[in-house]
């Protein structure tokens, strides 16, 4: 693809990245044929392929921004189904991300999605003020109809009873059970802190039962990936830095053999921690240490091995790959073949290339899109005649919950139950599937 950039904006690293992004694309539409946005609408501008001219056309100030050519943006999951798909090989996601900052500067939202993309951005990195609002959040709902539709759509999203804290994966060390063969650090994660505290004490257990030290740093907090993929920099560069300074000072001061997420939604950012910040001197080789070392759980559970079930589970499961586990880490095969290994079924769903609407804040920014993915999703999902749904991110999971009876648990809880852990607590409520 040609393009026409004015010479002084190609000064910026970030434009200069864009401008050989860009000229990587043949437009063939490839991408349209797996792009979530495109199957819905059949509209050029809501694919990839409209994207990127849009992107292109805006770099070169040959359109006036305006709430038709940032609609479009927003609009985009950052599913990747693109970059998965694409025989060139286009940095979509690089795109994409150089591209929302620079709306975001040069655009001027209305004054009720401003105020929500500040709150979520204040809001979702911090735990305990998510914990705090979730609680006080049956009172909005009560006044939910003075509410606009953006705002009423935030407090249906909020969950109605919220679980206790984590147990086990605490701040601090927790040593491996028996002989230790690896250390890693552990994310605890923001919303799945709040949300899913079982999913980390699960991953916990997991991993010290099969021989590593986990550390959970005290001092790290959010990865700052969640405002970074709204286009927000100053606090989510920020909270990246403070990351980065964290794990690194554990990999300094007492080595890691692996950083683990079992926030799947969080790792695609924090192993492009290098390129993020790779023009701060006093960071980017921090940053591509850290980088180096993130793994999702199923890759390191993998390495290591289940050793000894202890049940067979005898479950058919359906699998939902999320986004930024099959299109962005490219893992596909790891949580599948860990789930048979604990005696379970596992069961295909049809589109599963495509995005369940969770994708970060698009639930709770875009609803119209994210009901329609969520509807094809459980669709798909219930042809199939699981017992249970499993998926290897926190917002992937609260989403398809929202649109089915189904019980849907994190993959890693199934494996530590499978491996001498306890069932699942939402198995547990359900009172399903008692060993």
């Amino acid at each position: 693809m040609q393009t026409d950039i004015a010479p002084e904006l190609l000064r910026e690293s970030g434009v200069k990245i864009s401008e050989e992004i860009l000229r990587t694309c043949v437009h063939c539409g490839f991408c349209n044929a797996t792009c979530p946005t495109y199957q819905l609408s059949g509209n050029e501008v809501e694919g990839p392929r409209g994207r990127i001219y849009l992107i292109k056309s805006i770099l070169e100030n040959a359109i006036e921004i305006t709430e038709s050519s940032v609609g479009p943006i927003d609009h985009c999951l950052g599913c990747l189904a693109c970059e998965t798909t694409c025989p060139s090989g286009v940095r979509y996601s690089h795109l994409l991300e150089e591209a929302r900052p620079r709306l975001e500067k040069q655009f001027k939202r209305p004054l009720g999605d401003a105020l929500l993309r500040k709150l979520l951005t204040y809001m979702l990195p911090r735990p305990a003020l998510l914990r705090t609002v979730l609680r006080m959040s049956g009172v909005g709902k009560r006044l939910s109809f003075l509410l606009s539709s953006r705002w009423r759509n935030l407090l249906e999203m909020a969950p109605e009873k919220m679980p206790a804290p984590a147990a086990v994966a605490r701040p601090g060390v927790i040593p491996a059970n028996g002989s230790k063969r690896i250390r890693v650090a552990f994310l605890a994660g923001c919303a799945q802190q709040v949300l899913g505290p079982n999913i980390n004490d699960a991953t916990v257990r997991l991993l010290t039962r099969l021989g590593a030290e986990v550390v959970v740093p005290p001092t790290l907090g959010c990865c700052g990936s969640l405002p970074y993929h709204m286009g927000e920099r100053r606090h989510s560069l920020k909270l990246m830095r403070q990351a980065v300074r964290a794990l690194h000072a554990e990999i300094e001061s007492n080595g890691l053999d692996a950083i683990v997420v079992s926030t799947s939604g969080c790792a695609p950012a924090m192993r492009d921690y290098g390129h993020i910040l790779r023009e701060d001197p006093e960071w980017a080789e921090k940053a591509v240490s850290v980088s180096n070392l993130i793994k999702d759980v199923s890759e390191v559970v993998v390495d290591l091995g289940l050793g000894e079930i202890s049940r067979e589970l005898g479950l058919r499961v359906a699998y939902h790959d999320a986004c930024s586990l099959q299109h962005a880490q490219r893992i596909r095969d790891q949580p599948r073949q860990l789930l048979t290994a604990v005696g379970c079924s596992v069961v295909e769903v049809p589109e599963s290339h495509l995005c369940c609407g969770s994708a970060g804040t698009y639930n709770l920014l875009e609803k119209d899109f994210a009901s329609r993915l969520l509807k094809r999703k459980t669709a798909n999902i219930e042809q199939t005649k699981p017992d249970v749904v499993a998926a290897g991110n926190i917002g992937c999971i609260e989403q398809i919950a929202r649109g089915t009876s189904i019980p849907v648990v994190h993959t890693v809880e199934l494996l530590d139950w499978g491996t001498g852990g306890p069932s699942p607590d939402l198995l547990k409520r359900l009172g399903r599937f008692q060993p």
